[in-house]
């Protein structure tokens, strides 16, 4: 029994988020422009898949993309970023209405969609690109960064201290069509189910206030 639980934990480890194939540039997502009224902010949390449906449950958040930010290479592929070669995070940019949602509830959702306590580490995806690694367009947005963390870590919610990186944005790349919507489209896969699921249910408690109707059942 031992043995088929290592080997299931294993093969969930080795095609988790860490796997993906090199796609043409024409494969990637476009990314769109922020309509008026419209504010964006990008979050780093290990695999992009739970993050981006995580976030985009939130109120206020009318659209959300999966892509690349943080690095020194531009336009990387999905398996650029894997291998660690341009020092990119997966993250998820938000596309949301301030007058909804302020920068500060996304903040702290943020931090309740993944654990920002483990270094280069979101359980069974570990390097670089699983960093948890926060964004900010202006000052405005780096205090309200800094003053969650400290919030957050008040609290004692985690047992350890938040060890986000806290950085200025500079670009994001959008990822293949594929990694789009892809806790929707791939329920039924091992790592969805096995990983992704359960975190998308401890945020839906931790954020329940201020998520759409839909997912407050």
């Amino acid at each position: 029994m031992k043995r088929i639980l290592l080997y299931f934990v294993t093969i969930l480890i080795f095609t988790g988020c860490a796997n993906g194939q090199t796609k043409n540039r024409n494969d990637f997502a476009p990314i769109p422009k922020p309509a008026a009224g419209e504010a964006v902010a990008t979050f780093g949390g290990g695999c992009f898949w739970s993050m981006s449906e995580a976030l985009s449950e939130l109120q206020g958040v009318n659209k959300v993309v999966s892509g690349y930010a943080g690095g020194n290479t531009k336009n990387p592929s999905y398996s650029d970023v894997g291998e660690q070669n341009t020092n990119h995070a997966e993250v998820t940019q938000v596309y949301y209405d301030p007058k909804v949602i302020s920068f500060a509830t996304l903040t702290e959702a943020f931090f309740f969609a993944h654990d920002p306590t483990t270094l280069n580490r979101q359980g069974p995806d570990v390097g670089t690109d699983y960093r948890s690694i926060a964004f900010y367009r202006n000052d405005a947005e780096k205090n309200t960064l800094i003053s969650v963390i400290k919030k957050v870590n008040d609290t004692k919610h985690y047992s350890n201290p938040i060890v986000t990186q806290v950085v200025p944005f500079k670009a994001f790349y959008a990822a293949e069509n594929y990694h789009q919507d892809y806790y929707r489209t791939h329920g039924g896969s091992a790592y969805i189910s096995s990983v992704s699921v359960p975190k998308v249910m401890k945020f839906r408690k931790a954020m329940k206030a201020e998520l759409k109707p839909e997912f407050q059942k």
